[in-house]
């Protein structure tokens, strides 16, 4: 799909915000993505034009950061985590079956665009390890038997809730929403008590964390 100039509207909407234009480039680059599937150079030269910086500028952002895409990814990407703490809890036995499952590999996608999959070093959720994503929401304390279930639900297109979020869309859906725009959605769930269990006891127990000299 190609860039409109309804799409330049709205990176010009996005750069409103900030008072830096250039601040505004990540959730630009999510719009490109929603508008695109990736980051294009089309996109790039957008971004660029609108922000007053060079095509090489955007460009070394988009690759950078992990989740901007320049290839087409599924309509559901999922993303499984291998750092230590999820390995151990056995991410690695859920990526291969992932990849079992879906018959390919990291930062592949499968031949009828419905999934792709990426190995993720940190996801930022340790808690519920082992973790995954799909288009960005979290599954939580998966196995290998847990995430084919999804999987199947999600080919046959049927809905699935992410854990602490709400029922998982597209690819390009949650990259519009993580440019900024409003789905509505805010209110859903994304902590547990399992999330808050440390800081429970450490109520519980009278303790505190020392202040910074100089702090207030």
């Amino acid at each position: 799909m190609a860039l409109t100039d309804a799409t330049r509207e709205q990176l010009r909407g996005i750069i409103a915000r900030y008072p830096d234009p250039r601040s505004a480039l990540l959730p630009m680059l999510h719009l490109v993505q929603a508008e695109e599937g990736h980051v294009s150079p089309e996109g790039i030269r957008m971004c660029a034009e609108e922000v007053g910086l060079t095509a090489a500028d955007v460009a070394a952002v988009s690759t950078f950061y992990t989740m901007y895409k320049r290839h087409d990814v599924g309509e559901y990407h999922i993303g499984v985590c291998v750092n230590p703490m999820c390995a151990i809890l056995g991410g690695d036995d859920v990526y291969r079956a992932v990849s079992e499952d879906l018959g390919i590999g990291n930062d592949e996608r499968t031949p009828d665009g419905k999934f792709s999959l990426e190995r993720i070093e940190c996801q930022a959720a340790c808690t519920h390890a082992p973790v995954v994503t799909a288009n960005w929401e979290f599954l939580d304390d998966q196995t290998p038997a847990s995430i084919r279930e999804i999987l199947d639900t999600l080919r046959d297109g049927g809905e699935v809730h992410a854990t602490r979020g709400p029922a998982i869309r597209s690819f390009r859906d949650t990259e519009r929403t993580l440019a900024g725009f409003d789905d509505g959605l805010a209110a859903a769930p994304s902590v547990d008590d399992k999330m808050l269990a440390g800081l429970r006891a450490a109520k519980e127990r009278g303790m505190t964390a020392p202040r910074p000299e100089g702090g207030n």
